[in-house]
This record gives structure tokens, sequence and C-alpha cells, in this order.
């Protein structure tokens, strides 16, 4: 039988953004900055805050009165900037899920204007008012007990007094939805950002981005918005072709702007081993990525609230590995080798992938108190894609009974496997582990651990598990669904690129096989057993695409997929109006 094979298938620490401008207090004096922007600062500016900046008029002789979300003593009696009023509702990718709109002419970024933050330079919301500043082209930020005056921005935690929650680490991520909610307000010339978390606030400024660049500005009123699902993401792999760290850097940040918070990197497969290797050296393939390009990637993803999801893919998927210790390679009953499949019955084959679990798993460091995610792969083990495993790999079935006594089979003995690696990257501090939906094996003596969570990639596979069965059982599925969420370098084996257009009319999260919603009853399709979905880029025949048109190729399908993990609603706009917009506010690496 032949079927697509995802791999060759039928086969808180503090993180300033980049170039961020410092803080500055500035007298309370007309809105216009000492000298002016230079002509150097105006053409870093994007073009659509140049223009906005243009319309501005003069400062109005209005006095200033205490206006909604001013802190601290009584703002100063300051004009009051005027501009062409912004119009129509926020205009963002994703959508935001509620809009209240006002009597007003909302709010533009202006000469002179201000992002304030209550909490001080030192809390958790300062990187996120920094970078928002870098965003809006330099903006200064102040700090502390200082006035809100027009057009500024005031920052701050909400039901705090603006002062921080000091049991939440800095740019923790977040798996609670709530906890990723945000209220964003237009009103009286001046715009407040308030949110539970920092990660909350992160997404106010994403939306504050967007808009920016879509109308040059934000309506007059209130916008209440969070996410529908917890885990939003994409999946990179990197073991077939190499990324460049700044190339991977790019993605971080798309994802950011997107609201998209989580990062799985698969790093081991056939084709290379692509991250440097204190404890097993041999097997680093010559393109890979050091530690220290890791551990500066993971402080950008922790910087944008991103939960970075480490993979490495086991007991197939290894040959890179293997070829350095092929002792340990599977054999079947004519000796031949299954290139990538390790022999899971030599105790030396767990010791080796437990080493490298420990290892990575000290690397790819987390912030206090956030999840820990890890994925044990599990998929495409040669001796389980054949009809008749036993007689083709008896070793494997004399160790699994040996172990699991006269009834065991190498299903109990590749469960045992994952088990045990389970229990390494736990030990290893690992608490969300996840594994391939074909690493699950129907009608076992041994049970997979019962907090392992199904990454659920297709249903086209020998032996398939419906996800219903999944979800029956208690278990939590991850939409990974390769019928719209595979991009699939050089399209083999029946694979086509995904489009945008296809996600955006077809896809929810609850669609996690072929094409229609999973069987099931609705209670078991919310938030908390379906959490989120990531969109994999698997390059299968590496040389197909350029890094280049890799990046392009994604950005529509990333923005529909953001769409639709962020607001379960059908999606107001047309395809076309939102292709239009998701190309005005995408990122520009």
């Amino acid at each position: 039988m032949s079927y697509p094979s995802r791999s060759g298938r039928p086969e808180r620490t503090k993180a300033a953004p980049e170039n961020a401008p410092p803080g500055a207090r500035r007298p309370g004096k007309c809105p216009v900055r000492a000298g002016g922007r230079s002509p150097v600062a105006r053409a870093a500016l994007p073009a659509v805050l140049v223009a906005a900046a243009l319309t501005l008029s003069a400062c109005s002789d209005a006095a200033d009165s205490q206006a909604p979300g001013a802190t601290g003593r009584g703002a100063s009696p300051l004009p009051t900037p005027s501009w062409q009023k912004v119009t129509g509702p926020p205009r963002t990718v994703p959508a935001v899920r509620d809009f209240r709109p006002a009597d007003g002419q909302g709010w533009r970024p202006s000469k002179g204007a201000r992002i304030v933050v209550p909490a001080g330079e030192k809390s958790t919301v300062a990187d996120e008012a920094r970078l928002l500043g870098q965003d809006l082209g330099g903006m200064p930020v102040v700090w502390g007990d200082e006035p809100v005056r027009p057009g500024d921005v005031e920052v701050k935690l909400a039901g705090t007094n603006g002062k921080g929650l000091p049991e939440r680490p800095d740019n923790a991520p977040t798996g609670n939805t709530a906890d990723e909610a945000y209220t964003l307000t237009a009103r009286g010339s001046r715009l407040t950002l308030a949110a539970p978390t920092d990660a909350g606030i992160f997404y106010a400024t994403r939306t504050v981005k967007q808009a920016v660049r879509a109308a040059g500005g934000l309506p007059e009123g209130t916008i209440e918005d969070r996410p529908d699902r917890a885990q939003r993401g994409m999946l990179l792999d990197n073991a077939r072709k190499p990324f460049t760290a700044s190339w991977i850097e790019d993605r971080i940040r798309e994802l950011g702007d997107l609201k998209l918070n989580q990062f799985q990197l698969h790093f081991s497969d056939d084709q290379g081993f692509r991250i440097e290797s204190d404890s097993h050296p041999e097997i680093v393939s010559k393109e890979h990525l050091t530690k220290d390009e890791v551990r500066r990637i993971l402080r950008l993803a922790h910087s944008r609230h991103i939960s970075v999801v480490p993979e490495i893919d086991s007991p197939g998927h290894l040959g890179a590995v293997l070829d350095h210790h092929p002792d340990l390679q599977l054999r079947n009953a004519s000796g031949t080798v299954l290139r990538g499949a390790i022999d899971i019955s030599k105790p030396a084959a767990g010791k080796l992938i437990d080493d490298l679990i420990g290892e990575y798993g000290k690397l790819f460091e987390v912030p206090k108190g956030a999840a820990a995610y890890w994925h044990l792969g599990g998929d495409e083990y040669q001796a389980l894609t054949v009809s008749d495993p036993a007689a083709s790999y008896p070793g494997l079935a004399q160790a699994a009974r040996k172990k699991y006594g006269a009834n065991g089979t190498i299903e109990d003995l590749a469960t045992g496997w994952l088990n045990d690696r389970q229990r390494a990257a736990e030990k290893a501090g690992r608490d969300r582990i996840e594994a391939w939906n074909d690493g699950f094996f129907k009608d076992t003596r041994v049970q997979a651990d019962k907090n392992r969570t199904v990454g659920y990639w297709t249903g086209k596979e020998i032996g398939a598990n419906d996800p219903a069965t999944f979800l029956r059982e208690g278990r939590n599925v991850v939409n990974l669904n390769d019928e719209y969420l595979y991009y699939v370098l050089g399209e083999p084996n029946q694979f086509t690129y995904p489009t945008g257009e296809r996600i955006f009319r077809e896809w929810t999260p609850a669609v996690l096989r072929h094409t229609s919603p999973v069987d099931v009853p609705a209670s078991m399709t919310t938030p908390d057993r379906i959490p989120g979905a990531r969109f994999a880029i698997w390059c299968d025949l590496s040389h197909a695409q350029t890094p280049q048109q890799i990046a392009q190729g994604i950005r529509m399908p990333l923005a529909a997929l953001s769409q639709k993990v962020w607001d379960p609603r059908k999606p107001s706009m047309s395809w076309t109006d939102f292709k239009e917009l998701a190309t005005k506010v995408a990122s520009r690496s």
C-alpha cells in the first residue's frame, strides 16, 4: 500500500527589542521633539507613518483636561493635537474579536507623542513598550508617575494600578487564553493598552502596529480581544534543509506580529542533525546552528511570547545520527539495514537518544513557570509500516515477548520506547510532551503515557487512528492536518502547496483529518481538547525552493491560520479583502 509520508513520505530574562530607542522624559510643552526628526530617522519610519505625520495639523489652542487613562498627578494643560479622523473598524490580522465604536477622531502617531509606562522601566511590560516605540518610528518611552498627555500611549497592567504582577515571570509564554486578553481604548486623543499580563500587552501592541500600517491609526472606541485557541504556531523542518539563524528570527518576528505563539523546531532527521552537540559531536551536520545561535533565537522568541517546541524524532527518522552509530541500526529478517530506524531492542539505543534529550532539554530553556514543551516524534517507524511486523522483524518481536510476555508485540515495544523517552524528557524539565498520531497504536498491552498530547498530521498512513479515537479516550489533540497545513517542498506524493484561501474558507481547528470536522460531540472539540494548530514546513525535496521563496509562500497561509485560531466565528471579510489587508500589514523582515 502506498501512503504519503511526512518526511520523504511515500515516504524572564528581559529581552529588549533590537535597536530599541532609549526612553526619555520630555518637557511638558507643545508635543514636538527638540530639533525635530533627522532625515535619517525620518527615512527609517514606515511609509504609512511618514504619511500620517504629514497630515497632522499644528497644535490647537484647546486646553487639556484630565483624560481617561491619565496617571499620577493631573495632566499638564497642553494643546491637543488634531488629525484626520480615523474611520471604520480596526483593520488587523487576525481581526479583533470585539470593537465598540465611539464618537471622536481616534488616535494616530503624532509629533511629540510618547509611550507612558506607569509600572516603570523594570516592569514586565517595559520591553513591549520599547518594541512598540520602535515599531512606531522611534516614539520615546517615559516611565513611572508621568501624566498622559494628548497624543500619548499609556501601557499598563490591568487590575493592578499598572504596577505589575510580580509572581509572573517576564515574557513568560502562556497556555491560558485569558492571560492573552487585552483591552485597547482610543479616547480623547489618547491610546490606552491594558491587559492582565505582558503577553496581553504584547498582542495589544501588535494590534496598534498593524492598525497604523493599514489605516494610519485606530478609530475612537474600545477593543476587547483574546484568542480562541491557546496553541497557535508553525513547525520548521530544519533537518532536511538547513536555515540560517537570521532567517528563523525573521519568521519568529512574523509569527509574533500575527499573534501566533508556538514554534516547533524539527532539527534531527535522516538528512541532517542541525544543532551543535557537546555530548555527541560526531552526529552534527556540517551546516548547523550553534548553541549560541539557538539561545539568540530563544531570547527573541520569548520576547515575542512564543514557546519553542524542540523535536528529536525517534525511533524513526534518525539517519543522520545512526550514520555514526551503525551498530544501532535496525535490520530486517534478511539482514538489510533500514536507514533511519533505530533498533529499539538494544539498551544502547535508548541511552543515545536520552543523552541528546538531556542535552537539548537544558539548551531550550524556558522562562520560570512557563510550559516546557518537548516533541518525541514517534512517526513512521519502518518496523511498523509493513503488513506483518513480527515476520519482517523477528528480533524486535522476540524482544517484545521477552519484555512484555508471550503476547507482547512490536507495537508494545515501540510504545514502551516512547514512554521511556518521555521520562527522559521529564527528567530534563519538560512538562508538555507530544508525539505524532502514528506513534500511538491500537490494542496494545502497553499504554502510551496518559499525559502525552497527540500531534495529528494525517489519516493516510497504515493503521491510522481516527482523531475521534484520541478525543474519546480523553487525549488532547493539536491540529497539523496535512490536507491544509503541510507545506512540503517539491510537492511529492500527492502533496500540494497549501493556500491561505483554502485555509480561510474551509479549515477550522476541528478539521483534524481530511476535509471534514472530526465526528465527535462538540464538547470534545473545544479549546481545552483541541488546544490549537501549527502550520508545518517540510523540506522533503530541499532544493525545490529557496528560503526566500518559502518565506513568501507561507505568508498567506500563516495569516489565514492566525485568523482561524484567533476567532472561531466565520470571518467577516471576504478572502480578497483579507488578502489585501494581510499584504498591507505583513512584517517586512
